[in-house]
This record gives C-alpha cells, structure tokens and sequence, in this order.
C-alpha cells in the first residue's frame, strides 16, 4: 500500500486499455492535448488488449484492416484481413513509432474509481504486483478515458456441458488455447458458430483428421476476400497516406451501403448470402439446412470466411457442420439431442465471451456507487452521472476503430471545452426525460445475456447511438456541447441521477 502520508501521483489524464482503442485514444490525446499529462494503464505484461490475449489457431481480424487501423498510420501488409499477429505487430509499431509504449504502465488493473465533488477529480484503486507480492496503489486524475472494451477477459461464457467429466479427450475453451495443443491427425468438434468457430475450423483442418462445427442454430456465414485487389492497384498509383485514405473512404461506403442493403431488403440479402454459400458449396440442401438461419442477416453480427476459407474446408471433406444440440458428453465425444455421437479426442468450447462494463470499473461518486444501468450514454461517449468519465465503445456492424477513433476525438473536444469555458468537470444532462433502448442493438446471446447491467441509450441525438459512420462523423464535427453537458463545480453538491 502507499503511504498514507504521501499524496498520490495526478495526471491530467488516465486511459485505462493498452489494446487498439488505448493507443488510438493515447494517440489522439497527445496530438490534440501536448501539455497534458497522462498515462495508459494495462492490467496485463504487454499491450495489444484482445490481439495479445487470444492465441487460438487461425485468430485474424473479420473486418478488414484499411478501417480496423487506424486512420494515422497506414495499413501496409498485403492482407485486407489480417491475422492476429499482424494486427499485435501493427498496434505495437504504433505505440512504439509515437512514444507511446513509454506512457504504458504494465500490470494496472484499475478496481476502484471514486469521483470527488469536493476535489474535482478522480482518484483510482490499482492492483499490481509489488516486489513482495500482490499490492495497491492509487492514482489521481481530472479525466478517466475506458478504452477497456466490453469483454470479459477473464471469464468467458462457458457453460456446463453434461458427463463433461466422463469425456476421455481434451476440452479446450478459445479464450484459453494451450500452447502445447497438438491438433494433428485428431478428431475435433468445435461447439458454436459464431466469429471464433467460423475462424477455428478452417485453421484447425488443416492438420487434424476432421473437424466438425456443432451449431445450434445456423449463423450468417459470408465469403469475403482475404486481399483487396482494388486496394492493391490504388497503393500501387498513390502515396501510402493518400492510398490509406481512399481504400478506407471506398470500404468504409462499401460496408454502410452493404449493411443498409441487409437491413432495407431483408429477403434480397438472404437470397444473397444464400446463393454465395451455394455457388461454392454446390448443394441446396446442405445451405438450407446449415446456413440459412431464421433471424435476418446483421440482427445478428455477420461472420466473415476470408477467401471462402470455411466453405473449401467442407469442399475438401476437412470439415463438416451438425446442426444440434448437445444432450450430454461421454467417453467418446459427443452424444446429441438426436441420439448420434459426434467422435471426437479434441472438444473446443467456442460457446461466446461474457459482457463486462468497461474493464470491470465500478465507478462510484463521493463514496456512492452509481448505478450503470440507470445511466444514458451521450454521445456514445460520456455517461450521466459520471463527471470527466469517458468510455470507447465501437461499432457493432462496422470496424471497432472507426466509433473509437471518433470517440476519442470527442473525449479530445471535451477536454478542449473545459479549457475554453474554465470548467473544472462536465456531465452529460438530459433535458428532458430519455426513452430507454438497449446500449448495443444486436441480438446475439452473448448481448441478451448481460445487456441489462450496461447503460441505456436514448432515441434521439445525441443520445442515441447510431451504427452509421458518416452520419456520426457529421455529429460529432457539429455538436454543441453547452447544450447537453453540465459544468460541475466543486462547491456545488453533485447528485448522480441520470
């Protein structure tokens, strides 16, 4: 513990996440805001966030890389998709180009922050590892900026599968992949269907005996190529800066106009993802049963097959799909709803990640924890009730880093605002009473499991967070932040009703 007696370090400005978000956020601060102080805390040894955590086979992006990098640094390696790898090289050049691997403090798990009305600031709990085992700090700021995710790193959605005892094999979850895991000449099932599964099985078949994908329910599954050719000749004419830009604009309209062509023409867009599906795989049959699900493409998130990848693994007889339910494990592997067993040495429990608010923060004001799910996000940025508290929060049918680079854009004009009227502290204040929406407006189990413990979005601007890039870029460059956020001084008592 520190001492008592000694006042705790203070900066300006802490960013809690030293992931793509962190050092996009570290970035934008430094460049906007030289004279502030801050600093990036990491709860893990390295930076990277998702990129450095996940170490399953075949990890890579599902979005492609002009828009999932950053719109500073240009994307330069070949592949429009690019495995995970690549992406961690990427974030690291990037912290390491801007001097920012320097700000990070590794080892920082932030678990408490306390807003104080009376000092204007917040003062953060830091667990880490001391020289004599596990310890606490603390740490002062005037602006805390969560660029944490929603994920819980920790502790995946894993449920309890029967007999799982009885099974002779291993069972693996992606989240916490062996290293030493040999796959070769073994018989595994892959339990789920979403992103992860899509990415594990054509991996996988490459060097096991079969891989099977046990699906309850169909998924959306697209080809999309693993190369732009476009971007291609465009990096071949123009300069990188310049190319960087034009691919990202042309991609950033590609996936906007593909995604309100989905969500305008439903039935048009299922013929589509259905037709692709067949034209590769040559059988009716096996899309109608497999890949064809019940709910419209992006009520879900879509899944990506780079180059086909999933499909040509089926083609090759690699890979097969099950659409059923698991009745129970046994010795052997895998007994269904159906009464079939699905042989299996190798069980991988893809079965989704846990929700967690913003890195696990519980932020409270004056000692009172305040409440997530009665607040409203404005912005998609600040919450009500919590004065210079940012989070990054990005698209759910887009690259994260377009909502996170702008996020930090924002938080960057927030801090520019404090200094312009004199203010001290800012909270987003409805004027009038809000409509409540879910946060995040997809329906995928992993959101309906624990969307309820997240703050509210409203309905309209600027409470209400859109899923469309350009119209929140058109926002944003316009707002005007006297209208929704409060000054908080601090001899003024502070309430933290949203």
């Amino acid at each position: 513990m520190t001492d008592s007696a000694v006042a705790p370090e203070h900066l300006d400005v802490v960013i809690v996440g030293a992931g793509l978000s962190g050092i996009g956020a570290a970035y934008r601060l430094q460049t906007e805001h030289p004279h502030r102080s801050y600093a990036v805390l990491e709860a893990r040894a390295d930076l990277g966030g998702t990129w450095d955590l996940f170490r399953y086979p075949g990890i890579r992006s599902d979005s492609d890389m002009f828009t999932l990098g950053y719109p500073f640094k240009p994307w330069r390696a070949a592949k429009s998709i690019a495995d995970g790898a690549s992406i961690l090289d990427y974030i690291r050049e990037t912290a390491r180009e801007n001097g920012i691997d320097k700000r990070i403090r590794f080892g920082a798990r932030v678990i408490g922050a306390d807003w104080s009305s009376a000092r204007a600031r917040w003062q953060l709990t830091i667990a880490h590892e001391g020289p004599d085992g596990p310890a606490l700090s603390t740490l002062t700021c005037n602006f805390l900026y969560a660029c944490a995710g929603y994920f819980d790193y920790q502790q995946p959605h894993a449920p309890e599968f029967p007999g799982r005892e009885d099974f002779a094999g291993t069972v693996v979850h992606p989240q916490f992949w062996p290293t030493d895991l040999d796959v070769r000449g073994k018989r595994i099932v892959v339990i789920g269907s979403g992103a992860t599964a899509v990415t594990l099985v054509p991996s996988l078949a490459t060097e096991a005996e079969h891989v099977t994908m046990l699906q309850r329910t169909p998924t959306w599954i697209s080809a999309v190529p693993g190369r732009d050719k476009q971007a291609d000749k465009i990096r071949e004419l123009l300069p990188a800066g310049l190319a960087h830009r034009v691919i990202r604009t042309k991609n950033i309209l590609f996936n906007i106009g593909f995604y309100q062509y989905c969500r305008r023409r439903p039935a048009a867009a299922r013929k589509l993802l259905t037709g692709l599906a067949t034209r590769i795989l040559k059988d009716d049959k096996l899309v109608a049963e497999h890949f064809t699900p019940d709910y419209d493409p992006w009520d879900q998130r879509l899944c990506a097959a780079p180059d086909a990848d999933f499909f040509k693994a089926m083609k090759k007889g690699k890979a097969t799909v099950v659409t059923d339910r698991v009745d129970t494990f046994v010795p052997e592997g895998i007994r269904l709803a159906s009464g079939a067993t699905l042989p299996a040495d190798i069980i991988v429990t893809a079965t989704g990640l846990r929700l967690l608010a913003f890195g696990g923060i519980a932020p409270s004001v004056d000692g009172k924890p305040v409440p997530l799910d009665e607040q409203f996000v404005w912005q998609g940025t600040m919450l009500t009730g919590l004065p210079n508290f940012a989070v990054c929060v990005g698209y759910t049918n887009a690259s994260w880093t377009l909502r996170a680079d702008l996020t930090s854009r924002l938080v960057c004009k927030v801090l520019a605002h404090l200094d312009r009227t004199g203010s001290e502290a800012v909270v987003p204040q409805p004027r009038t009473a809000l409509s409540q929406r879910p946060l995040l407006d997809l329906n995928s189990g992993y959101i309906r499991r624990s969307i309820a413990l997240f703050p509210r979005q409203g309905d309209k601007h600027p409470w209400r967070v859109r899923q469309n890039y350009l119209l929140d870029l058109l926002l944003i460059a316009r707002t005007d932040l006297t209208k929704t956020l409060r000054p908080v001084q601090r001899v003024r008592e502070f309430t933290h009703n949203g």
